[in-house]
């Protein structure tokens, strides 16, 4: 008969590789992400707090760089002056709503546009 000698037993695969790999791999992308400011719309300021609204109606409505007050397409360029009739004081709210196809760039375009325009009291709507 044959023998081949006494069976080794059975050898267990090592982790430690598979541990160096993945700590490389966290490093490696912790290393490659892209950590960017978090910018915010301040909208509106302190005075505003409690949502109060009075006068006629300002609804800016915004999508794709279209515009429309209270229903009717407006430019951007004539937004400040065809609001100005509406506004019974310089820091009365205006509320801005996004159509479907918005964009938060749409959002900050449009609220740039009031702010430079002198109208600092803006109120942002959900869809």
């Amino acid at each position: 008969m044959l023998q081949f000698g006494p069976p080794r037993p059975r050898r267990k695969p090592s982790l430690t590789p598979m541990i160096d790999v993945v700590f490389l791999l966290l490093v490696f992308f912790m290393l490659a992400a892209r950590f960017g400011q978090d910018v915010g719309l301040a909208l509106a300021p302190a005075g505003h707090a409690d949502g109060s609204y009075s006068g006629p109606p300002r609804l800016v409505e915004f999508a794709g760089g279209a515009v429309w007050l209270n229903g009717v397409e407006t430019a951007l360029a004539d937004l400040p002056d065809a609001l100005t009739p509406l506004m019974p004081g310089p820091d009365a709210l205006v509320v801005l709503r996004p159509r479907d196809g918005a964009s938060v760039q749409d959002a900050a375009h449009l609220t740039d546009a009031l702010r430079a325009a002198g109208l600092p009291s803006l109120v942002l709507m959900e869809p």
